[in-house]
């Protein structure tokens, strides 16, 4: 049987004592039972996890069942990690987010691509995957396409040289970007107008004039679309703001005489089948805030910096002066509120999504480069 708390869900009503005590210890269940309780406590899955182990609230990723949940001691094991995100989502209110705008953009901007050159698809370095459309493959074809992971800024060296070398195998032109200070803007410019050199030598052996080369911007909301063109131009040619849902046309910007570029709003999928996608959107601000609940969302997000070495426990600790009792995310939440908010959970819940967008745990990728 299932219990739930603030809006997540436990395995069942022998834990709600020891998740509301937070402990040092856990108690150790097997996947056949969390595997049942699932079943029972929530509908069948949209994804399909695969490897890892059986995730639990109380699973310190190391396997021993009397270890203390320090951060410092935590290997970070991605795979149980996704895991564990994935029955944390579960029983929480689906994200979704598809405003009318995005509909009428998606429709002219499929008419627009047959324009394009090439397509540079702008991602969130911190979640490259989360913010790749699953329907973007189909809709280029074997047109040119440069990928940009836009915020490398907002990641460590050593998680840009693992997503640079993943997508070097796959054969992926990447380059990485900082739209706020423009690193990257100019070698983004120069690799468009390569990759598209044939256009014109085309046009010439067939008697016609040379033109600007056409690019397409496309990516999800709020990853830094128009923030990127404002730099490559050095000067404010598209509305940009850290929200998304700013940019709602489509507008062609010349970029010197032989480079035009085509600022798109943010699209998204109709609906997000993989929530553990929605969350880490949600997290990065890469999604409508009216889309989640925030308490839910920065609760996850704690359980997530305390399962990552580089963060861990100590530095919520550190930074909120409170005692961060095991990885029990609501109950944190809870305790800053009454520490800073006069218990007002909204406030401490954003001030939490607000630290971790500022950097104020570090550079942390939310994602890792699969195996």
């Amino acid at each position: 049987m299932a219990v739930q708390l603030s809006g997540l869900w436990l395995p069942n009503s022998q834990l709600l004592g020891n998740f509301l005590q937070c402990p040092r210890t856990k108690p150790k269940l097997s996947s056949t039972t969390l595997s049942a309780t699932a079943s029972l406590s929530s509908p069948p899955p949209t994804i399909q996890i695969v490897g890892g182990k059986t995730p639990s609230w109380y699973e310190n990723g190391n396997g021993n069942p009397n270890s203390t949940l320090d951060g410092s001691q935590i290997e970070s094991d991605w795979v149980d990690l996704d895991a564990d995100l994935y029955y944390w989502t579960k029983a929480l209110r689906p994200v979704q987010w598809y405003p009318g705008h995005i509909a009428k953009t998606e429709k002219e901007l499929k008419e627009q691509l047959k324009l394009m050159d090439v397509v540079i698809e702008i991602r969130d370095a911190r979640i490259p995957m989360s913010t790749s459309h699953p329907q973007m493959d189909s809709w280029l074809g074997n047109k040119k396409r440069i990928l940009v992971l836009n915020r490398e800024d907002m990641i460590s060296t050593a998680d840009r040289n693992a997503w640079a070398t993943y997508f070097a195998r796959q054969g992926k032109k990447v380059v990485f970007s900082n739209g706020q200070l423009g690193m990257g803007t100019m070698k983004l410019g120069r690799l468009a107008k390569v990759l598209a050199a044939d256009v014109n030598v085309k046009r010439r052996t067939k008697g016609l004039l040379s033109r600007p080369v056409r690019a397409g911007i496309v990516g999800y909301p709020n990853v830094g679309k128009s923030s990127l063109i404002n730099r490559l131009l050095k000067r404010r040619m598209c509305p940009a703001a850290p929200r998304p849902g700013v940019t709602r046309v489509l507008k062609w910007v010349r970029f010197g005489s032989d480079l035009e570029l085509l600022d798109s709003p943010g699209i998204i999928p109709m609906r997000i089948s993989d929530q553990t996608a929605a969350i880490k959107l949600a997290i990065c601000d890469d999604i409508g805030e009216r889309s989640y609940d925030v308490a839910d969302v920065a609760a996850i997000l704690v359980q997530i910096l305390t399962r990552i070495p580089s963060v861990g426990i100590k530095a919520l600790q550190s930074r909120y002066k409170i005692d961060v009792d095991g990885q029990c995310g609501k109950i944190f939440v809870q305790k800053l509120a009454i520490h800073l908010f006069n218990g007002d959970i909204h406030q401490a819940a954003f001030r939490i999504l607000s630290d971790f967008r500022k950097g104020k745990f570090g550079w942390i990728a939310l994602e890792q480069p699969p195996i």
